[in-house]
Parts: C-alpha cells; structure tokens; sequence
C-alpha cells in the first residue's frame, strides 16, 4: 500500500511544531542545497512554534507507520509526519507558504495530495515561489497548471537565491445551462 493511501490530512497542532520544523529542516537540507540556509535548527523551531503553527492555515500529512511496516521499534509506531502544507490568503491571491515533504518520501502522491488541499481550499488565483534552481518542485508545480509570472534575482528573499513566481488561475467556472435545457 502506498504511503498517501494510509495517510491523513489534518490542521496542525501546538504538538505539531517540533515535527514539522525538523521536516522543514530536513527538506531543506536534502533538497535544496543551493541555497544557503539564512536560519538555524532553533530559529527553525522557535518560528515554527511561535510564529508558523499559531499562525493558522498549517496542515499536516500523517503517515501510519505501523501499516507502512517501516517502524524499526514500538515506541516509533506513533504517526509520522511526512509531508507540510501552509496557506495564507489575501485579498489578491491565494498562497501556498510552505509546501515541504520529508526527504526518501517524494514521488508518493503526498505533495499532489496536499496541493489538492490546497486548491480545494484557497480563493483563486493560487500563488507561491520556489527557486529557480529547484527543477523537480518546478516541474511539479507547472504539471499542476500552474505557470511562472515572474522571476528575480533572489534580492527579496532571506536566501538571497534567485526565485520565480508562480500562479494557477483560478478553476473555470461550470458554464451556465442555455435557457429551457435541463442542465444535462
């Protein structure tokens, strides 16, 4: 059974933080190691905990270690967090913050779940950056429909690496029935 298939989706939790910034860290390290790293493990951890998950809008991907018989130990049999979502809303746009899956899990629908998640749940259009340099996050996002808007030089972000603006417009809107038709 594949990982997504024994999973759930909820909001993040208080109890959540210390997870979900060692998943943040984790990814950063193994899948984006152009750019450099502008926070420590505990800056990481302290804004995840005061700022990120109190924040709202964080949803969580739980992996049922158990089933997925990956646990080595009965005291790691609890759910693994294996992927993060963090979506903001403003009167623009829809955004997608964080979208983070934990390293050796890419490529198991759980980054396609989370994003379903997302688009189900924010106003259109849906944005969000990621760096130029990440092709697989690209490629992932533009097989999603979303398009590249905008591309800087990184002087705005706190990486200072070269980034790109992506959009998806919003969801086309069922067209109207003609008058006198059953709507068939």
């Amino acid at each position: 059974m594949s990982a997504a298939g024994r999973s759930r989706v909820r909001p993040a939790t208080p109890r959540d933080a210390p997870a979900i910034a060692a998943l943040l860290c984790a990814s950063r390290r193994a899948h984006l190691p152009y750019a450099p790293l502008a926070h420590g493990d505990a800056e990481v951890r302290a804004w995840v905990a005061e700022v990120l998950v109190p924040g709202g809008g964080v949803h969580v991907l739980e992996v049922d270690v158990e089933a997925e018989a990956e646990a080595e130990d009965p005291a790691s049999l609890a759910p693994r967090i294996d992927a993060v979502l963090a979506l903001s809303q403003t009167a623009e746009a829809g955004w997608i913050d964080q979208l983070y899956v934990r390293p050796g899990c890419t490529g198991r629908g759980l980054g396609e779940r989370l994003l379903r998640l997302a688009l189900e749940r924010l106003a259109g259009p849906v944005r969000l950056y990621t760096f130029q340099a990440n092709t697989g996050a690209r490629r992932f996002y533009e097989r999603h429909g979303f398009r590249a808007i905008a591309e800087t030089d990184g002087a705005c972000n706190e990486e200072r690496c070269p980034d790109v603006l992506y959009e998806r417009p919003p969801a086309a809107a069922p067209a109207a029935s003609p008058p006198g038709s059953t709507g068939r």
